[in-house]
């Protein structure tokens, strides 16, 4: 496409006046809002008031006064409007490990008479490590099944008692028919427990529709909650009473302020509260998810897919010659709002790319990951991006010695 064509699609798209809403760093194209999300300017603002007004004059007050004691509901009612759920079928809280050790226990401990928990290979890693902590916990003769995603649904059993899946797969982005594995599931008698860390704010949701059992999610992602966000769960309105965290903190309680010795969970989705809220990692989320709620999920779709064609478009006739191949769903077909492409030196040659101010990420063993953010990724980015890679790859200046070397964080 002509420079001009890429200005017009600049031009005329809806999102555009977002773009000021973020702190983005100037000589910067940050392509991985997949694994944290930019700095809405208006976090600054909210995080400030909370710690000068709220805790700074408030004090212990503000619990009842600005309901800090009400903020893991309240954010998580807001985050059900991104995701297709009621306001009281979800909670924001702990990380998304956690909930998911939670919702996994929850359900083995309700269900003892099945014993598999199904998955698919090369699923999240941290997803699959909390199905076998839970098996360790549990003992007995539960185990864990994974079968590739094309045979996964044929695979669910009248022993099946979980089905654990990631919605938007964080290396491929391709996307599950949660509505389809949701039935298939259903019809053996399992339930189906979504991770929709790459999803919520990514693409459209609608849990209650897919008749979905349970969900996590990640705040620090596409909902731009800063660093170690929060996360939250999903329990649909039938099951709240009939699973309980295996983690009976004190918020969980149907009486947190009675003290009394004996644990009794509370009613709904507020029983798989645990410990005390981060108010101020919470008030952070809330303006990510405050931001989220004044757009279109449609919209974002749709400049979403657009942006990852030309960035597939691009790279397939500029940098398709020196051993980049994509990964995971064809253009045209549905996925998430990443872009994965493998190269053998995949990893050296992202170091030099955010040497150069491109930034997206690496996954092991060999793929280079973009994330595509449209609330604040711009067609002339993608551009500008395929230009330098483009440019790293001719020149193999991915080869110099400081960028062979492996960090902690990849």
């Amino acid at each position: 496409m002509s420079s001009s064509s890429i200005a017009a699609l600049d031009a005329a798209d809806p999102l555009a006046s977002y773009r000021d809403r973020f702190q983005l760093p100037e000589g910067v194209i940050y392509l991985d809002g997949n694994s944290l999300g930019a700095l809405p300017r208006q976090t600054a603002d909210r995080v400030q008031a909370v710690m000068q007004h709220e805790w700074g004059t408030g004090l212990i007050r503000s619990w009842n006064s600005a309901d800090w004691i009400g903020a893991p509901q309240r954010v998580g009612g807001k985050i059900a409007r991104l995701v297709g759920a009621r306001p009281h079928e979800i909670v924001v809280a702990d990380s998304t490990s956690v909930n998911l050790s939670k919702l996994i226990m929850a359900v083995l401990t309700a269900r003892p008479d099945r014993t598999v928990v199904l998955s698919e290979p090369g699923n999240f890693p941290t997803d699959l490590y909390m199905v076998e902590s839970a098996l360790a916990t549990l003992g007995g003769a539960r185990q864990l099944q994974l079968a590739p995603r094309d045979t996964l649904a044929e695979q669910i059993t009248d022993n099946t008692a979980l089905v654990l899946l990631t919605h938007v797969h964080y290396k491929t982005a391709d996307v599950y028919d949660m509505a389809a594995i949701t039935a298939a599931a259903h019809a053996k008698g399992a339930l189906v427990l979504w991770d929709l860390s790459h999803s919520v704010g990514a693409v459209p949701l609608a849990l209650n529709d897919c008749g979905a059992d349970l969900a996590v999610g990640c705040g620090y992602k596409f909902l731009n909650g800063g660093p170690g966000a929060p996360a939250f769960l999903f329990v649909a309105e039938r099951h709240h009473a009939t699973l309980v965290s295996p983690l009976g903190g004190w918020m969980g309680h149907a009486r947190p302020f009675a003290f009394v010795d004996h644990y009794e969970p509370a009613t709904g989705i507020s029983r798989f509260l645990c410990g005390t809220p981060p108010i101020l990692a919470v008030a952070a989320l809330e303006s990510g998810v405050d931001l989220h709620l004044e757009v279109d999920m449609q919209v974002v779709l749709q400049k979403s897919r657009a942006l990852a064609q030309l960035f597939m478009d691009q790279v397939a006739v500029r940098c398709a010659p020196y051993g980049v191949s994509l990964v995971g769903p064809p253009p045209g077909a549905p996925r998430g709002s990443h872009v994965s492409f493998r190269h053998a030196e995949g990893y050296a040659i992202m170091q030099a790319l955010i040497a150069r101010g491109v930034i997206g990420d690496f996954r092991a063993p060999d793929i280079m990951r973009f994330g595509l953010t449209p609330l604040y990724l711009r067609f002339t980015d993608v551009v500008q991006a395929v230009d330098v890679l483009e440019d790293v790859l001719r020149t193999e200046s991915w080869r110099a010695p400081e960028y062979q070397v492996r960090q902690a964080v990849t």
